[in-house]
């Protein structure tokens, strides 16, 4: 037979599957994988069936369904005082990790380098490797999960061509904060390099605290591709959808991969959103919602032995379990679904060179009936 070189030899099926799967298998709380398994919002469901019956069912435009792309322009204007062209500057993708993968497949040339911040989500490195970039690593300060700027500084060489930003933070909830913009901003004016920032939990941001969105800096969109994903913020991941913003020229660029890959995502489910974002309250509310069930959580928490790390954002909090065991992460992962039931993901799974600092991270955007289940487990540890 002939024989395939692989474009991605050390990748495997990822531990968000691994996990997932061995949670259904033993019927385990599954607070690993990051996905909700509480009812979206009916009136979204009724905005994409109205679509549907109103034959909004063929390809949309390119670049995404011009009402859609429009009330986006419009609600980025009223939360970061930020004018976007619908026409030129969003287009909307099958998801947030493919507008990712599409905006690093725009930049890299083979041999470029890009700072990623580790922990990180498990997309960003293959897709840097299979366009031929290199990625450069370097840790958070593991106390706080903070940027360790120096440390970026240090990174750079002539050939970096950008960085990846998270904020909020998967798998952490860390968030940016105003020194980490001023730091971005002479970082990428001194090097002349490109963002690529994922913002797929924009709305999900507790404690009263502002999301520091990209878009809100000009000399920061000006060489950024800013991602989102529908899914995670309105419940639906499983309908793989977001967009990318980005200025026209890098957009232009953007579109020329997208239009060869995907070309045009599910039309009625574009219409349903467009209709539904005219509400600014769907949005405006989902803060507080998430951070109602991360509260909970962490109040219902206080009965184990874990220590819970700060989550300032997104549907993920870290816990350390020291006062349990010095295991592996992955094999106290494991031991966990396998005899406790409930199923987490270790964090070294963030890292690709698997650093285990003895954490797991639990995702709380769950219904409080699971969660209460959950922890009457953990409390047995």
């Amino acid at each position: 037979m002939t024989q395939l070189s692989s474009k991605l030899p050390r990748v495997g099926t990822t531990i968000f599957t691994t996990m997932s799967a061995l949670a259904a298998e033993l019927k385990a709380v599954n607070l690993g994988q990051g996905f909700p398994d509480f009812p979206m919002d009916e009136n979204l469901i009724e905005a994409v069936s109205r679509a549907m019956r109103g034959q909004f069912n063929q390809y949309a435009p390119m670049a995404g369904w011009m009402p859609l792309r429009e009330i986006l322009a419009e609600k980025i204007a009223g939360l970061y005082s930020t004018r976007v062209q619908p026409e030129t500057e969003i287009t909307i993708t099958p998801g947030g990790t493919y507008a990712i993968y599409t905006a690093l497949t725009t930049i890299l040339q083979p041999g470029d380098e890009v700072i990623v911040l580790e922990p990180a989500y498990d997309s960003y490195v293959p897709n840097i490797v299979i366009n031929g970039g290199v990625p450069v690593l370097i840790p958070l300060n593991m106390d706080d999960f903070s940027i360790n700027w120096p440390a970026v500084w240090s990174a750079i060489t002539p050939k970096t061509r950008a960085i990846m930003i998270n904020s909020p933070h998967n798998p952490t909830g860390a968030i940016l904060q105003d020194p980490d913009i001023a730091q971005l901003k002479a970082l990428v004016a001194a090097h002349d390099l490109f963002i690529v920032s994922d913002e797929v939990y924009e709305h999900l941001v507790y404690d009263g605290r502002p999301h520091l969105s990209i878009l809100r800096y000009p000399e920061l969109l000006a060489r950024s591709f800013v991602c989102f994903s529908f899914g995670k913020v309105f419940h639906c991941t499983g309908w793989k959808l977001g967009y990318c913003v980005a200025p026209a020229g890098l957009m232009k660029e953007f579109r020329k991969v997208h239009q060869f890959n995907c070309f045009s995502c599910h039309t009625p489910s574009q219409a349903g959103i467009a209709e539904y974002l005219q509400n600014p309250e769907t949005y405006q509310s989902l803060g507080g919602f998430l951070q109602q069930k991360r509260d909970h959580f962490i109040k219902l928490m206080e009965q184990t032995r874990f220590t819970l790390k700060p989550s300032s954002g997104s549907y993920f909090i870290c816990a350390g379990y020291e006062k349990i065991s010095s295991e592996k992460d992955i094999d106290f992962a494991l031991r966990l679904t396998r005899e406790y039931g409930v199923a987490t993901i270790p964090v070294s799974a963030f890292y690709q060179n698997g650093s285990d600092e003895k954490l797991i991270r639990f995702c709380f955007a769950k219904k409080e009936d699971t969660l209460n289940e959950a922890v009457g487990k953990l409390v047995r540890l």
